[in-house]
């Protein structure tokens, strides 16, 4: 599964990379909703609630489904500035229809919000619909929902102020902690996309970013199957220290394609795709095969013995151990006339921590 965004003729300069504070700052309000996502963060994230003052804490709780399962797409700047105050100004000007169906989408807990041509703002039928999607996600959800519907101004100012609170509160110190990270990786980018060209600058984002073969295509290895494109506004990426592991996209008709990616750990290795953590699963999901691998966990057995442990025909282990070896999970070598299968089992003791981490892409 995939996000395609289509650059089709896009000349070089309309694929940026540029560090945001909104972003960053986004980024480390999901760490605070969700730590489990970001152990490596549990110490920081808890030295922050604690240093908060009550009526903050509430602020942050009360619009958390803004960034806390998805983020918002205006929390995600396509034209990144060097302020978080600039970023907040450009917010501002963002017009309340397109600002309240993206806080939507992320209030009522599914991308699959769509109004068609019917603006909940004016239509009675798009703002019950509304209303019941977000009833459904929680109490939170129901009261921000209608506050937001019937004032969208006051909404905006608030979640505005909320986020100017964290500044002082949290983030402008955790950003000048990061902020030489972010530039580092940005010249290393910037450098390769001027030298070397769009491929090299994606496959230096991550493995789950690549270029298609045509060049006319990114494509992103997310847990969904969309397409956008990024004819005219071009393409964003922004780094995240913060937001390791995610790799967060928007795709939004009417939103400029912005991708923001995590800054490589200091000991990187490299994801496994989605389609690699689902073929493995699949593999493992055949009894005979787990049978298999019960006995291969021992030590290294030829085809012949495999069947004999388990009363099974070599044609039938042979297929099993096919499946095996094409997920990673096996290997073969071959010693005189005896083929000796070895079970990879650092790809097995990895495959929880792979499958989370594909998921949280």
């Amino acid at each position: 599964m995939t996000l395609r965004i289509d650059i089709g003729g896009l000349p070089s300069e309309r694929l940026r990379f540029a560090a945001s504070p909104l972003a960053e700052l986004t980024a480390m309000l999901h760490v605070l909703a969700e730590p489990g996502h970001h152990p490596q963060f549990a110490g920081w994230a808890a030295d922050v609630w604690a240093g908060l003052r009550p009526e903050q804490a509430e602020r942050l709780r009360e619009a958390e489904f803004l960034w806390r399962s998805s983020q918002a797409d205006f929390l995600l700047p396509a034209r990144p500035r060097p302020t978080l105050a600039e970023e907040l100004d450009d917010v501002d000007r963002i017009d309340d229809e397109t600002y309240v169906t993206a806080a939507l989408v992320t209030t009522c807990g599914s991308s699959r919000v769509h109004f068609a041509a019917r603006s909940p703002l004016t239509d009675a039928t798009a703002r019950e619909r509304a209303l019941d999607l977000a009833q459904a996600r929680g109490a939170l959800q129901e009261a921000f929902a209608e506050r937001l519907l019937a004032d969208p101004a006051a909404v905006r100012a608030r979640v505005r102020h909320t986020l100017e609170q964290c500044a002082g509160a949290f983030f402008d110190a955790a950003w000048a902690g990061v902020a030489v990270q972010l530039a580092t990786d940005l010249r290393v980018k910037n450098d390769l996309l001027k030298r070397h060209g769009i491929g090299p600058a994606l496959a230096s984002v991550s493995a789950a970013v690549t270029l298609a073969p045509d060049g006319d295509c990114i494509i992103v290895d997310k847990v969904q199957d969309k397409a956008t494109s990024a004819h005219g506004a071009g393409v964003t990426f922004i780094p995240s220290v913060f937001g390791r592991p995610h790799l967060v996209a928007v795709h939004a008709p009417g939103w400029q394609p912005v991708v923001q990616y995590p800054v490589a750990e200091p000991t990187p290795s490299e994801p496994v795709s989605l389609e690699t953590v689902t073929l493995r699963l699949e593999a493992l999901a055949h009894p005979v095969r787990l049978r298999l691998l019960r006995t291969l966990a021992r030590g290294p057995h030829t085809t012949s013995e495999l069947a004999h442990a388990w009363e099974l025909s070599r044609p039938e282990v042979s297929r099993h151990l096919a499946v095996l070896r094409r997920a990673g999970l096996l290997t073969a070598q071959r010693d005189g006339r005896y083929v000796r299968h070895t079970l990879e089992a650092a790809e097995l003791t990895a495959l929880g921590s792979d499958l989370l981490a594909a998921v949280l892409r």
